[in-house]
């Protein structure tokens, strides 16, 4: 009898598991995804890869900038270059569906140009720090916060250093 109620019981509550594929699957919002990366506040420190596990990061220069590539068919997505990542560039998203086709394989990657910029004092080459706390590293708050950014960490230093002195 214990039975047959339980399964009436069971058959009114309807189904216990998500209907996936048939339907949208029930994601949890801190499930570790596929890795997104916001190339805006990227200062290209190049942490992510050093951490990366599986060795999926990877950084590529040439003449437009920095270039990241994130192999997602190797990711296994521990989250370590999420955890590591001083500006927080690096998230790891909810989206979970990574199946592909196997001569889709070498397609699974994403990529992201950090660019470079010349110095406005010496005109070097270099990455542009766009994360107030790369600025308050070096002391500066207030209106020359803009003009420190277009300046290359040596040049940085020596305003620093004049500004110390005053």
């Amino acid at each position: 009898m214990n039975i047959l109620k339980l399964l009436l019981g069971n058959l009114i509550k309807g189904p216990a598991t998500d209907p996936y594929p048939l339907g949208e699957a029930i994601t949890p919002a801190a499930y570790r995804g596929r890795v997104a990366i916001d190339e805006a506040t990227c200062v290209g420190c190049k942490m992510c890869e050093h951490v990366c596990a599986a060795g999926a990061i990877r950084f590529t220069e040439d003449e437009a900038g920095l270039h990241f590539l994130i192999w997602h068919n190797s990711c296994v997505t521990c989250g370590l270059c999420a955890v590591y990542c001083p500006t927080k560039a690096i998230t790891l998203t909810t989206n979970w569906q990574t199946s592909h086709r196997q001569e889709d394989k070498y397609k699974q990657v994403d990529h992201a140009t950090i660019p470079f910029t010349n110095c406005s004092c010496c005109g070097v080459r270099f990455l542009k720090a766009q994360d107030p706390l790369m600025l308050l590293a070096y002391k500066t708050v207030g209106p020359n916060e803009e003009r420190l950014r277009d300046l290359c960490p040596q040049c940085r230093q020596v305003e620093s250093a004049k500004g110390a002195k005053v």
